[in-house]
C-alpha cells in the first residue's frame, strides 16, 4: 500500500520520463516572509538609532549640568563601552533561549528605556553607573538586531546590511534633529529624552511583528557565557576598531569640538552631529549598491580615504563650517565599514549571533578606550591632536580592508525565479516559525 503524496507536491512520473516541476508556492511564501522581515528589521534599526541620536545631542548639556572637565567627560563616556563589552557576549544566549524575535523585541525595549536615564544623574558616580546600563542594553540589542539582519540577508540573497545600518543612521538623524530643536528651545534634557523614549517604546511591538523567529535546533548546545573570539573575528574586528574610533569620536565629541575650538554656538555645535549623521545615512542607504559594484574591500578602501580627508578638515578647522564639512566627510567615509564587518562575521560561520557578538565585543571594547583616549589627549595637548589620532585610524582602513573579502557573501535573491533560493527555503523550514 503506497502512502499519499505530501500536500502540494506532485507525484513523480515513471523512471526515464520528465519529472513534474516542483511547486513554487513554498518559495513565494518564503519570499513574502523575507520581505516582511526586511521591513521589520529595518524599523528596528531605525528605532535603535533614534534613541542614540536623541542622547548624543545632549552631551554638551550634560557636561555643563554636572560641571565636568574634558577628561571627566571622556572618562564617563567610556562606561557605555564597558557595559556593552560585558553584556554583548550574553546576547547570543538570550537569542538561544528565547528565540530571535522575542530577544530583539525585549532587548530593544530595554535599550530605549535606558537611553533616557543618564541625563537624570545628579553626580559623576551616578552618571557612570547609568552610562554602564546604557551601554549594556544598547550592545545586547545591537547584537540581536544585527544577527537578525544577517539572517534576512542570507535568505534574501543580496547585500542589505549597509541599507539596514543606513536606516539606523536615519533614526539617529531624526533623533538628533529633534535634539537640535530641543536645544534651540532651551528645553531641559530631563524632559526631552524621557518623552522621546516613551514615544519610541510605543513603536517597538509593531516594529518587531514581522521578524524571523529563528530558533536553535533541539540538540544545539547553548552558547557559552564568555568565549575568546576566533582569529577571523579578531582580524575583522581590527577593521571595525578604526571605524568605531572615528564614529564614536564624531558622535561624542563633535559638538564639544566645534563649541570650544571654533566658537560655535550650542545650536550650531549640536548641528555638527546632524551633518555627520546625515551623510552617514545617505552613504549607507546607497552602500549596498556600491558594495555590489566594487566589492567590500574596494568600498572600504575608498571610504577610508574619504574619512581621512574629512579628518584633516576637522583638525585644521578654524570656523564651524569647515569642521561641519569635515565631520560630514568622515560620515561618508566610514558609513559602510561597520555593516560590512558584521556581515563578514555573520557569514563566516554557522552561528551568526556568536560571530557578530565576537566582532562587536572587539569593536566596543576598543570604543571603551576611545572616549577616554580622545579626552586624555585633549586634556594633555588639544582636541585637535585627538582628532589627528582619529584621522590616522581612518587612513589605516585603506590598509586593513582586505580581511573583509575572505568571507562568503550572498549572491542570489530568494525565490526571484522558480528554483532560486531553495537552500534558503530549506534552512527556513527547520529554523523559523
Amino acid at each position: 500500500m503506497s502512502l499519499p503524496d505530501p500536500p502540494g507536491e506532485p507525484r513523480p512520473g515513471p523512471p526515464g520520463e520528465p519529472q513534474p516541476a516542483p511547486s513554487v508556492a513554498p518559495l513565494i511564501v518564503e519570499a513574502a516572509r523575507v520581505r516582511r522581515a526586511r521591513v521589520s528589521v529595518g524599523a528596528v534599526f531605525a528605532l535603535h538609532g533614534a534613541a542614540s541620536g536623541s542622547f548624543v545631542t545632549r552631551i554638551p548639556w550634560l557636561q555643563d549640568q554636572l560641571g565636568l572637565s574634558t577628561a571627566a567627560l571622556g572618562l564617563a563616556l567610556a562606561f557605555p563601552a564597558v557595559g556593552a563589552s560585558v553584556a554583548m557576549p550574553l546576547a547570543s544566549r538570550v537569542i538561544h533561549r528565547h528565540g530571535a524575535r522575542a530577544a530583539v523585541r525585549g532587548l530593544l525595549a530595554l535599550w530605549i528605556a535606558a537611553s533616557a536615564l543618564p541625563v537624570m544623574a545628579p553626580n559623576m558616580p551616578a552618571l557612570c553607573a547609568l552610562l554602564f546600563l546604557f551601554g549594556a542594553t544598547a550592545g545586547m540589542a545591537d547584537v540581536a538586531m544585527n544577527a537578525q539582519g544577517v539572517e534576512v540577508e542570507e535568505r534574501h540573497g543580496r547585500s542589505i546590511m549597509s541599507g539596514l545600518h543606513g536606516l539606523w543612521s536615519v533614526g539617529t538623524l531624526t533623533g538628533s534633529a529633534l535634539g537640535v530643536g530641543a536645544v534651540a528651545l532651551e528645553w531641559d534634557a530631563r524632559g526631552h529624552l524621557p518623552l522621546v523614549a516613551a514615544l519610541l517604546l510605543l513603536a517597538v511591538v509593531p516594529a518587531c511583528r514581522g521578524l524571523l523567529d529563528v530558533r536553535p535546533s533541539g540538540d544545539e548546545a547553548a552558547p557559552p557565557r564568555f568565549a575568546l573570539p576566533p582569529r577571523s573575528a579578531l582580524l575583522i574586528g581590527a577593521v571595525g576598531i578604526c571605524a568605531v574610533l572615528a564614529e564614536g569620536g564624531s558622535m561624542d565629541w563633535s559638538g564639544v569640538y566645534l563649541r570650544d575650538l571654533t566658537g560655535a554656538s550650542e545650536t550650531v555645535a549640536a548641528a555638527s552631529y546632524t551633518a555627520f549623521a546625515t551623510t552617514m545615512a545617505v552613504a549607507r542607504l546607497v552602500g549596498d549598491a556600491v558594495v555590489r559594484r566594487l566589492g567590500p574591500v574596494r568600498t572600504v578602501r575608498c571610504g577610508g580615504g574619504l574619512a581621512a580627508l574629512g579628518g584633516l578638515l576637522v583638525v585644521t578647522a578654524a570656523v564651524p563650517a569647515q569642521g561641519i564639512a569635515g565631520f560630514a566627510l568622515i560620515g561618508v567615509g566610514i558609513a559602510v565599514v561597520v555593516p560590512l564587518t558584521f556581515a563578514a562575521a555573520g557569514h563566516s560561520g554557522p552561528n551568526p549571533s556568536r560571530a557578530i557578538a565576537g566582532v562587536a565585543t572587539i569593536t566596543y571594547t576598543a570604543s571603551l578606550i576611545a572616549p577616554t583616549l580622545i579626552g586624555a589627549v585633549g586634556e594633555l595637548a588639544s582636541l585637535r591632536a585627538s582628532f589627528a589620532v582619529v584621522t590616522v585610524a581612518t587612513a589605516l582602513l585603506v590598509v586593513g580592508a582586505g580581511v573583509l573579502g575572505r568571507g562568503s557573501r550572498p549572491s542570489a535573491p530568494v525565490a526571484s525565479a522558480p528554483g532560486a533560493g531553495e537552500r534558503a527555503g530549506d534552512r527556513a523550514a527547520g529554523r523559523a516559525e
